[in-house]
């Protein structure tokens, strides 16, 4: 309910702005980029009489994806970004019932943001919309004394960001670019299985969450007048928050995540 609310108010927002500037020319922004990334993030989980402490780190992988922006006037615009990419992590774990071991886990990744920009004056705007995230998360290990272990959940959000934009010149073509935002996602549920295999019994449950965070990013772009175009190269921080209901047979606390790296884009502007 929640997330079709916010799509239909954004939607009247959005067309409340382009419906008066029907009659003018519309500039058009299309291109690709991309994201370099690594980083980690660290959970507690209680089981039964225990408690796991597991934190997760994962090997350097490309995000990428489309980016498009639609300029109505000289006071808005509209941007979409998505990004897409697969993760290998490795996991330590940390058990009060003594020792740690080591498991391996696997993720698909969706990013995505829908903003309406405002323009304050020649430096700033600010935007707010909608942003998206998902992922498909596999864990396994197997360890004498806990036995085989295979972990699967699906997770997906969806909710309002906020945030502010700075566009600096530095030369007549070379601009520097910065970013920051909060967000704050609402999710159904996320679909948790855990199929275990020596002496317990599988678990197949929903766990409902909500997660919040910021984004920011910084980058240096070049104007490329006779095509066009932009080539923007920079780096962008990511730190969100996972708040988890509690549920048996474990208690899930908050997941903190953190995802930084190098970001490249590639643009092309055109008139209709």
């Amino acid at each position: 309910m929640k997330r079709r609310i916010l799509f239909k108010l954004f939607f009247y927002i959005c067309a409340g702005i382009v419906i008066p500037c029907k009659l003018y020319a519309l500039d058009i922004t299309v291109g690709a980029t991309t994201w370099y990334a690594w980083g980690s993030r660290f959970e507690n989980v209680q089981k039964e009489s225990s408690r796991e402490n597991k934190s997760y780190s994962f090997d350097p992988t490309f995000l990428y994806g489309p980016v498009l922006s639609v300029k109505f006037n000289d006071d808005f615009n509209l941007t979409f970004v998505y990004l897409y990419g697969k993760f290998d992590y490795e996991e330590k774990i940390y058990s009060d019932a003594g020792g740690s071991y080591f498991a391996e886990s696997k993720a698909v990744r969706s990013d995505s943001d829908l903003a309406l920009n405002y323009r304050l004056n020649d430096y700033f705007k600010v935007f707010a919309g909608v942003k998206y995230m998902a992922y498909e998360f596999r864990l396994s290990f197997d360890n004498f004394n806990r036995g085989y272990c295979d972990n699967h959940s699906k997770h997906t959000s969806i909710g309002p960001g906020l945030g502010l934009s700075s566009t600096l010149p530095i030369t007549k073509n070379i601009f520097f670019l910065a970013t920051l935002s909060g967000f704050y996602l609402y999710s159904a549920g996320e679909k948790f299985e855990d199929n275990r295999m020596y002496g317990s019994r599988p678990v197949n449950l929903t766990i409902g969450y909500n997660e919040y965070g910021i984004n920011s990013t910084i980058a240096i772009a070049y104007y490329i007048a006779p095509a066009s175009a932009v080539i923007s190269l920079g780096g962008r921080f990511q730190y969100f928050i996972i708040d988890y209901n509690k549920y048996e047979p474990f208690l899930i606390n908050n997941i903190r995540n953190q995802i930084y790296g190098i970001t490249l884009t590639a643009t092309y502007t055109f008139s209709l």
